[in-house]
């Protein structure tokens, strides 16, 4: 098959025109008035400043309930859930070897007053053969010291029985509070020993109306949290549900995981209807600040930066330099108080940007508390109804024409 002709004077028309494209989309993708911003207004509000961790639902009082005596589960008669009353029979063990003991201490005793009627009889006796003077004193003291022994005994032996009977009674496992099973931990058959620790069999919930959730939050957080400042929380388990409490307690034992330290907060929560159960996932907010009524800007201003091919009218650069050399001065002459002075002047500090006449101009701001949403601005030249630039918009073409510039390797 033949080859079509290709003219060298052809194969430069197509280079041309190809060119001729390039040229005229770098000329278009540089021309500043195609840029296209959203802006939002300054306006005056409301601003509550929060901090957030998250933690874990807990009863208020939640007892385990264990067992002084080994043997067998018998029988139970709470189960998981099952609402129970102070002193409710729980469990039952098999008591066979304690009726033994028991019965076995009953006899010595039994034994023990026995003596002790001997000892009582043989005093008796020997008194008035010593006033007459026909015992002596050795045997006077030995009659004496056996009614001593027998005494001591018999009230041993008491001792003994009493103990049985009160291991015998811990056979049968009570409630010590009321409230809710929310753990049972064996089942009929299973022995329990209790030797050096004491075996948990149940866990009562005592009221699951009140409960308290556990929250770890930073360490440069916690010193905005105070007893007595409400808080909001959620669960999965209701995601359209937001619940509150109160901070209760600030506990100071501190938990260090890698690295990082962090407290424990307690925070009461009224459960009255009962829908929050212990173990769930909590994301909590804490509201450390407020400010009413104050100029903010949307928080998405702050983070703006131009692009590139945009013109930048006054961003107050030379300003700007002669502050940080200013800064970096008062720093090295300062070590690190200075260091920490500066770190707070720029987390107070920022700019916002906004459209003029001829291009983007950088107004500086200062700033307040945050709620994530609106930033407060407690300075500068801002002012309610100023418009502010969020984000830049980008067209379809736009992205079609950064793809070509990064294919042609621009």
């Amino acid at each position: 098959m033949k080859r079509p002709d290709i003219s060298r004077k052809t194969v430069l028309l197509i280079a041309g025109a190809v060119g001729i494209t390039l040229l005229g989309f770098k000329a278009c993708s540089g021309d500043n008035s195609k840029l296209k911003y959203n802006t939002e207004a300054v306006d005056r509000g409301d601003i509550a400043q929060s901090v957030s961790a998250n933690g874990q639902l807990s009863p208020v009082t939640l007892v385990s309930v264990g067992t002084q005596v080994s043997g067998i589960v018998r029988s139970y008669s709470a189960d998981f859930n099952d609402r129970v009353s102070a002193g409710q029979v729980l469990m039952q063990l098999d008591d066979a070897l304690l009726q033994a003991q028991i019965t076995q201490s009953r006899a010595n005793l039994a034994s023990a007053e026995a003596a002790l009627t001997l000892a009582r009889n043989n005093w008796g006796r020997i008194q008035p053969l010593a006033h007459e003077g026909f015992a002596s004193i050795q045997e006077v003291d030995q009659a004496r010291q056996a009614l001593q022994d027998a005494t001591a005994r018999v009230s041993q032996t008491k001792a003994q029985v009493q103990r049985d009977q009160v291991n015998l009674g811990y056979a049968v496992i009570r409630s010590p509070v009321a409230g809710v099973v929310v753990s049972r931990a064996v089942d009929v058959g299973q022995t329990v020993a209790a030797s050096f620790q004491t075996p948990e069999l149940y866990k009562i919930a005592k009221d699951l109306r009140e409960m308290v959730i556990d929250a770890y939050f930073t360490e440069s957080d916690i010193g905005e949290i105070q007893v007595g400042q409400k808080a909001r929380f959620r669960v999965d388990a209701y995601p359209n549900r937001s619940f509150h409490g109160m901070v209760k307690q600030l506990r100071l034992n501190p938990k260090t995981e890698q690295n990082v330290v962090t407290y424990d907060v307690v925070i009461a929560v009224d459960n009255s209807d009962e829908k929050l159960l212990p173990g769930m996932t909590a994301y909590v907010n804490i509201d450390t600040r407020h400010s009413h009524d104050v100029l903010r800007v949307p928080t998405g201003a702050l983070r703006f930066h131009p692009p590139e091919e945009a013109k930048i009218v006054d961003d107050g650069s030379a300003a700007k330099a002669a502050a940080e050399k200013k800064n970096a001065q008062a720093d090295n002459a300062g070590g690190g108080e200075g260091q920490g002075k500066r770190r707070n002047r720029n987390r107070n500090t920022g700019k916002v940007w906004v459209q003029v006449s001829g291009g983007l101009k950088a107004i500086p701001v200062k700033l307040g508390i945050t709620d994530r949403r609106y930033t407060e601005i407690t300075g500068g030249e801002l002012k309610a109804g100023d418009e502010v630039i969020v984000e830049q918009v980008i067209s379809e073409q736009d992205e079609m024409k950064k793809g070509m510039k990064f294919r042609m390797g621009e």
